[in-house]
């Protein structure tokens, strides 16, 4: 949901039109924090009138819009903001978004859908299960390294036992 309202908007546009005043003075008064937000919406209107302030409903674009928006941007030489303008779309970053697109996988990738999780990305990796044979074998394997760390603990502490008595001596 957008953060000012349509009404809203109507409302300033005509304030702006019947007052005669600046964009930052209509900006202030409305308490807007950015006159730019003013002036785009006054530039919308002027060109497409009501529906150039009304959100658009419509959240996906068909893959012929689309290149179609990308080859007119290029061929009449116009920046994304001019051409998000010109084909009343929400924002810049879209057409932005397309042409990367455009250019850097080519003019089919724009008819694909990519909203969304990606099908093929699974929650968690799966851990593999492992032969019965092969699980019991490791079991033992554990268990033996297990006696053999205890033998070696029990050695060095015997071992060290004997060494002292000699350094007391001293």
């Amino acid at each position: 949901m957008s953060k000012y309202s349509n009404e809203f908007k109507l409302k300033v546009i005509e304030f702006y039109q019947k007052e005669n005043y600046g964009v930052k003075y209509v900006a202030d008064y409305f308490n807007i924090p950015s006159s730019e937000l003013v002036r785009r919406w006054i530039k919308k209107y002027e060109k497409h009138g009501i529906s150039g302030i009304i959100k658009n409903k419509k959240s996906s674009y068909d893959g012929k819009f689309k290149q179609s928006v990308v080859e007119y941007m290029h061929n009449n030489h116009l920046s994304c903001v001019e051409t998000a303008f010109h084909f009343n779309i929400g924002h810049r970053d879209i057409v932005d978004k397309w042409e990367r697109i455009y250019y850097e996988e080519g003019p089919q990738a724009l008819y694909e859908e990519r909203r969304g999780r990606n099908k093929n990305m699974s929650s968690k990796p799966r851990k593999k299960k492992l032969a019965k044979e092969n699980e019991e074998d490791l079991i033992e394997e554990v268990q033996r390294l297990r006696m053999e760390n205890a033998y070696l603990k029990k050695l060095q502490a015997l071992v060290q036992e004997r060494t002292k008595p000699k350094q007391s001596k001293k």
